[in-house]
């Protein structure tokens, strides 16, 4: 029996990776923050509202899985405040890094030695190609989904004698009701329009496109099959191919 657990399900890339395995034939467990997402989600879903940022919780799902996990998407986080360095507030900047990289961190830590255990895994972290390039007026955000990537380098090296892989997924800007509130804040950052940062998002990639929340899902169905058992430690972008993170209008 194939089975994944995907933190964040509720909403946006998280639910969109619990359709794609649940396409797939996994038995999907989905956690999210939020009960009233959860409920959306279909019924045939082992649902559990957590915050992967907080361990007591994390601990309780994993205590309630029964058997083997077959892949772990950590994929919880939070766009975080759009502000220049020394205008960020230091709860507000914790508060990002704890919900993007210790909950990548406690899902991995809870995940490792079941599937040590089992001889098999594969766990996908969800960085972005805030993570790569670094983006101004998103310290925060690009300091925590770069140190992912360090995370993910480090977990698939400890668990790749067990037969445990791990790789990154980098997305690109995302169509959804995440990214339209950072166009928004950035917008107003940058005294531009809502129209004229999403332009340059787009202008900035080489197809000249957003991607869609599908796109990462399906990233993430191919690490976790046998047709990527060989594939770990990698860092793969979903994005379009950026060519400028901070294209100016």
């Amino acid at each position: 029996m194939k089975r994944v657990l995907v933190t964040a399900g509720g909403s946006g890339i998280g639910l969109a990776m619990g359709h794609a395995f649940d396409a797939a034939g996994y038995d999907v467990i989905v956690t999210d923050v939020d009960s009233d997402a959860l409920d959306q989600a279909p019924a045939s879903w082992a649902k559990h509202v957590a915050d992967a940022s907080n361990e007591a919780q994390m601990a309780a799902v994993f205590a309630k899985i029964d058997g083997d996990l077959s892949a772990v998407c950590a994929n919880a986080g939070i766009a975080g405040p759009t502000a220049v360095v020394e205008d960020i507030d230091l709860a507000d900047w914790q508060r990002c890094v704890s919900v993007n990289l210790e909950g990548a961190f406690l899902t991995l830590k809870y995940a490792a030695p079941r599937m040590k255990a089992a001889g098999a895994g594969s766990v996908i972290l969800t960085s972005s190609t805030a993570g790569i390039y670094g983006y101004p007026n998103r310290a925060p955000y690009a300091s925590a989904k770069w140190a992912i990537i360090g995370l993910m380098k480090t977990f698939a090296m400890e668990a790749g004698p067990f037969g445990v892989r791990a790789n990154a997924i980098c997305p690109g800007a995302v169509e959804g009701p995440r990214m339209e509130g950072v166009l928004e804040r950035e917008a107003a950052a940058k005294s531009m329009t809502r129209d004229q940062v999403y332009d340059g998002y787009a202008k900035g990639t080489s197809m000249r496109s957003f991607v869609k929340a599908a796109d990462i899902a399906d990233m993430a169905v191919f690490l976790a099959s046998d047709a990527a058992r060989m594939v770990s430690g990698q860092v793969i972008s979903v994005d379009g191919h950026t060519e400028n993170p901070d294209p100016k209008i």
